[in-house]
């Protein structure tokens, strides 16, 4: 959830008939194209056989997917929960917080781990990028960008680099190896240029999120959507993928975590109580997969099982919403980061 709504609506030259106009996006044989709406009414029209219209093709889609409805119901024969009964459920445990790292002047908004399992990067509202030793707490790197709003930031697998953006419409990375007489600033090289602000950025064998209510699966070759799901009542904030790449976690601001098997291609577990009415803004997975980590604009971090679909404790130190959440890549800590200016390492 962001403290402002941008709506943007794009005007330029329509690739088929050069007209100045408002444009939507359009897929032509895998190529996405710019076409203003009339242009777009008659390219759906070409190639419409003898008393075919679009009234009547539109009503045969909607029958088909009726049809593909039904035969997904005919799978869904049992519920994750029921399945779950035969596992031994999970006993009390206890994490508190082993580290927080101060130094942001304000929102902290984004976080990452390094491969390493020791340094972490975050950039925040106050435009700064730091990068930390969270054995230690001390600040090895920090870069001061040319716009508040750092709203992205993430680590390369290597280690030697950093990547970030915000409002300033670009995704810059800095590299972390270099002479004593260089600085990081000098060697910041910009990888990709936006039309509006970035929101999210990383580097391969990761993932990214959106914000509308609807979780969607790409194609990152063809560029076309191969799934969605739409069971959200309110915008999604944070989605990750289960360890085995079979399913995924989404938190939302109607205050529920789900998870969607893509297999099924469906969801299959809701993780919310009614006691909690704040939304969840970050979640991710421990590395066995079984617990799913949330954090909320009410400033706690609940736990989940993700089998019994059951809260398995409630973290309490933040001071104000948990913006950022992420686990260690070899699962023994996680850290949050928070609008209250602070990163908690949590063991």
């Amino acid at each position: 959830m962001c403290d402002q709504t941008f709506l943007v609506n794009v005007f330029g030259s329509c690739d088929k008939c050069f007209k100045q106009r408002a444009l939507r996006p359009v897929f032509k044989k895998s190529q996405q194209l710019s076409y203003c709406a009339i242009c777009a009414e008659i390219m759906a029209t070409d190639g419409l056989h003898e008393n075919e219209t679009l009234a009547s093709l539109k009503s045969e889609a909607e029958s088909l997917k009726g049809k593909l409805e039904e035969e997904r119901a005919k799978l869904h024969d049992v519920e994750l929960h029921q399945v779950a009964e035969r596992v031994e459920a999970l006993e009390q445990f206890v994490m508190k917080t082993r580290r927080t790292l101060k130094g942001h002047g304000n929102k902290v908004l984004c976080m990452d781990w390094c491969k390493d399992k020791r340094r972490i990067v975050s950039s925040s509202q106050d435009g700064k990028v730091i990068v930390w030793d969270s054995f230690t707490t001390n600040k090895e790197h920090a870069v001061t960008m040319p716009c508040t709003w750092v709203m992205a930031c993430a680590y390369a697998p290597s280690g030697c680099a950093i990547a970030c953006g915000g409002l300033d419409n670009k995704c810059s990375v800095y590299p972390l190896t270099f002479d004593k007489n260089e600085s990081m600033a000098a060697k910041k090289k910009s990888v990709a240029m936006h039309t509006n602000y970035l929101s999210a950025c990383s580097f391969t064998n990761s993932d990214m999120q959106g914000c509308d209510k609807k979780a969607m699966v790409w194609d990152m070759r063809s560029g076309q959507c191969v799934q969605a799901f739409e069971t959200h009542e309110s915008d999604i904030n944070s989605v990750r993928y289960y360890p085995s790449g079979d399913a995924f976690a989404s938190g939302s601001d109607d205050a529920t975590c789900r998870l969607y098997d893509l297999r099924a291609d469906r969801e299959v577990a809701i993780y919310s109580k009614e006691s909690i009415i704040f939304g969840a803004s970050s979640v991710d997975f421990s590395l066995s997969g079984r617990l799913l980590f949330a954090g909320y604009n009410d400033y706690t971090i609940n736990v989940w099982d993700v089998l019994k679909g059951s809260r398995v404790s409630i973290l309490f130190g933040h001071e104000n919403r948990v913006s950022t959440l992420r686990v260690s890549p070899d699962g023994t800590a996680f850290c949050s980061g928070s609008w209250d200016h602070t990163l908690r390492v949590w063991a």
